[in-house]
C-alpha cells in the first residue's frame, strides 16, 4: 500500500506569470521539505507542458515524487512518477495501460458513488473533494465538507487525498476526518517555501 506524505503540493501553472516563477516555486517547495508534487496545466498545449514537466524533473531530480495532472502520455515522456486523472479525463484503466504497473495512479472523486468506483480500479490513491469552497476551479463540484471526507474514508482502504479549499487554518481537521494527505494549491501562494514549511509544521 502506498504511503503518502501529509502534504500533497499542487503547482498550477496558471498561478505563475512565467516559467521562471513556476520553477522557482517548485524548488522552494522541495527545499521546504515537500516530497510529493503535482504539476497541473489546464490551458497549455502538449509541447509546452512537456517542456515544463521535463524542466521540473531536471531541477528536482529524485528528491520529490512528481505527478502529472491529466496526461498519462506526458507523465511517461517527462519521466514523472505518476499521473492523476479526473472524472472527465482518461479512465483509470486507460491511464494504467499508458503508464504501466510501476508509476502511481491517482483518481479524483466528488461523491460516494465515485469513491466506490475508484476503489475498484488499480488507482494507487483516491482524491476526494472539494472539501471546502475553492477558487482553483472555474466550475467546482459541490462542497462535501468534513463529513464527505469521513464518508469517503469509510468506503475505501486506499490512501485518501482531500482537496479543495484546504489551508493552514483547516488542514488538521481534514486529517482528523480521515484523509491521509491534503492537497494544497492556493494556500501555497504567494510564498511557496514559507507556506509549505508552515503547513508541514501543522501537519506533523
Amino acid at each position: 500500500m502506498l504511503q503518502l506524505p501529509r502534504l500533497y503540493a499542487i503547482l498550477d501553472s496558471s498561478c505563475f506569470p512565467s516559467d521562471g516563477t513556476l520553477f522557482s516555486a517548485a524548488e522552494a517547495l522541495a527545499t521546504a521539505g515537500v516530497t510529493l508534487l503535482q504539476y497541473r496545466n489546464k490551458s497549455g498545449h502538449a509541447r509546452q507542458m512537456l517542456e515544463q514537466a521535463r524542466e521540473l524533473k531536471h531541477r528536482l531530480g529524485n528528491s520529490i515524487q512528481l505527478i502529472m495532472n491529466d496526461r498519462a502520455d506526458l507523465a511517461v515522456a517527462a519521466g514523472f512518477d505518476g499521473v492523476h486523472v479526473g472524472q472527465d479525463d482518461l479512465s483509470p484503466e486507460g491511464a494504467r495501460k499508458v503508464i504501466g504497473d510501476k508509476l502511481w495512479l491517482g483518481v479524483s472523486t466528488h461523491n460516494p458513488e465515485q469513491v466506490r468506483e475508484a476503489d475498484k480500479t488499480t488507482a494507487d490513491y483516491i482524491a476526494v473533494g472539494p472539501v471546502f469552497a475553492t477558487t482553483s476551479k472555474a466550475n467546482p463540484d459541490p462542497v462535501i465538507g468534513l463529513e464527505g471526507v469521513r464518508r469517503a474514508r469509510s468506503l475505501t482502504e486506499k490512501p485518501l487525498v482531500a482537496i479543495g479549499g484546504i489551508t493552514r487554518a483547516n488542514c488538521r481537521s481534514v486529517i482528523e476526518a480521515g484523509a491521509d494527505s491534503v492537497a494544497v494549491i492556493s494556500d501555497l501562494l504567494p510564498d511557496p517555501g514559507k507556506s509549505a514549511e508552515a503547513l508541514l509544521r501543522i501537519l506533523r
